[in-house]
């Protein structure tokens, strides 16, 4: 019996170089075109792609199966009691102990769906990088594209320029003079609304870079409900179309970053905050792992790719809620009694409190040290005032107030507002609490009415929102076509006589 079996894998050992010496031959005809050179292809079972197993093993149907796993079917073949012999006369299947018959139509629907991934340029290839030292644009011209778009939050805006700017150069150049350059990961904190991802958002648009934004909260340790922490690389990977190269030059936002605090008080295992920020750490600092393509999660029907995280700027933002409790406590013990004495409730009405954050103040918060430590650079926004939410109103390029005058522009109609009005609406939506995200709310409440009637006139030429409709008191001035004319006629008149007499 073992020389039997000795045969049976020296043969599928022959079997296995013969298959493999003929994979080229059948690579030559099978790939007339050369698309398929920019992709990795996957192992039909394990998945795995061709850079980490070497060269597949091609079978009819199209079907591509690497040499470890070609030679564990040999060997399973070879361990078990079916005589295959037998298996060449049809006639003596039923007499074959757990075999069934098999409609390999149903198989079709169960066949993953490919994946495609670019292969890895080589080290000679890479020494071109995408990102040139002269290309990258200075912090100042970073800083003022992004104040073409996010109003105020001018420290914010200097501060992500400059860390981008240098982070960009390190990966251009890897190395300056064998001195290895550290990421620069950002923490952001501001109160909710105040346009943390608004600016991540506009910043990854201007530098072209591929960017996943994801929330905190569904993050979880490796083995429980909800995503894993690799699941962050994979949405990159995803927005990078699968290009490896490109996503490890992209940026992760990691929003509501501070929902993974550590829980206190609590005897049960914390798998959604201690545990997810120690998870976090190999990522921040950068290191090589294998994440899914196109799913969250790692299963046998799904292929693997080796994404490094060395290059990948990670930006964590969050709310930090009673984050200024902490802060007043840490200042209200620097006040004594007695007489030029701070007073306890001196900083109730600061709106800019975050800005005095500290390091320690955020370890007390629930943040351990070592995720601390992997983001140098911590800095907050300012709280948004009523002069800020009317400068958000109409001073940016794709501000609310231009959309709407955009849309009436299309049915021939002029949509002004007041200023009074303007600053009705900042103040509302300071009421509300929720940030600038409240603008669009409180808009699209009063411009309902006049989207829905304006279009049934077609004598309408003007609308002015006044402070009277904001606040439910009156209605907004409609002026017809007629009347623009004669206000138009009245213009020019007063204008050639200014000229006259002059």
């Amino acid at each position: 019996m073992t020389d039997f079996n000795n045969e049976n894998e020296n043969s599928s050992k022959e079997n296995l170089e013969n298959i493999q010496l003929e994979k080229y031959d059948m690579d030559k005809k099978e790939d007339k075109t050369g698309d398929t050179d920019e992709y990795e292809e996957f192992c039909y079972i394990c998945r795995r792609p061709e850079s980490k197993v070497g060269k597949l093993i091609k079978i009819p149907n199209n079907i591509k199966i690497c040499a470890e796993c070609m030679q564990k079917t040999f060997d399973t073949m070879n361990h078990t009691d079916i005589n295959f012999d037998d298996m060449v006369n049809l006639s003596n299947l039923s007499n074959m102990p757990n075999i069934s018959m098999i409609n390999l139509s149903d198989l079709q629907n169960m066949i993953p769906r490919n994946k495609k991934i670019k292969k890895k340029k080589s080290k000679e290839e890479k020494k071109v990088t995408a990102f040139d030292i002269k290309s990258i644009p200075a912090p100042h011209k970073i800083k003022a594209q992004l104040d073409e778009y996010v109003v105020g939050q001018d420290y914010a805006k200097r501060v992500m320029s400059v860390a981008v700017y240098n982070h960009y150069k390190r990966v251009a150049v890897e190395t300056m003079d064998d001195i290895e350059i550290e990421k620069s990961n950002m923490l952001m904190i501001g109160p909710t609304g105040c346009g943390k991802t608004y600016l991540v958002k506009t910043l990854a648009k201007l530098l072209d870079v591929p960017l996943a934004i994801t929330d905190a909260t569904s993050l979880t340790e490796a083995g429980y409900i909800g995503d894993d922490i690799e699941s962050v690389v994979s949405k990159l990977l995803a927005a990078a179309d699968n290009d490896v190269e490109k996503a490890e030059h992209g940026i992760i936002f990691i929003d509501e970053i501070d929902k993974i605090a550590k829980k206190k008080n609590t005897n049960q295992r914390d798998v959604s905050g201690e545990s997810v920020q120690q998870g976090m750490l190999k990522l921040l600092e950068g290191s090589e792992i294998e994440v899914p393509v196109g799913a969250n999660s790692k299963n046998a029907m799904v292929p693997l790719t080796t994404v490094n995280t060395k290059n990948i700027l990670f930006i964590c933002g969050g709310a930090f809620p009673d984050l200024d409790e902490i802060i007043k406590e840490r200042l209200n013990k620097q006040s004594s009694m007695g007489f030029k004495a701070d007073l306890k409730d001196k900083y109730d009405n600061d709106r800019n409190l975050l800005h005095k954050v500290t390091v320690e103040d955020i370890k007390n918060f629930g943040m351990i040290p070592e995720f601390l430590g992997r983001l140098p650079i911590v800095f907050s926004l300012d709280g948004l005032t009523e002069e800020m939410y009317v400068k958000i109103l109409k001073e940016p390029k794709n501000a609310i107030l231009k959309q709407y005058r955009k849309l009436l522009e299309l049915d021939e109609v002029q949509l002004i507002f007041e200023d009074e009005a303007l600053h009705a609406i900042a103040r509302k939506a300071m009421e509300k609490k929720t940030g600038a995200r409240a603008l669009r709310a409180i808009i699209e409440d009063f411009m309902l009415d006049i989207m829905y009637e304006i279009p049934k006139d077609d004598n309408i030429g003007r609308v002015t929102i006044t402070k009277d409709y904001i606040e439910k008191t009156g209605g907004p001035m409609i002026t017809m076509r007629g009347c623009l004319e004669l206000e138009e006629n009245n213009s020019n008149i007063i204008q050639q006589q200014g000229l006259a007499i002059q």
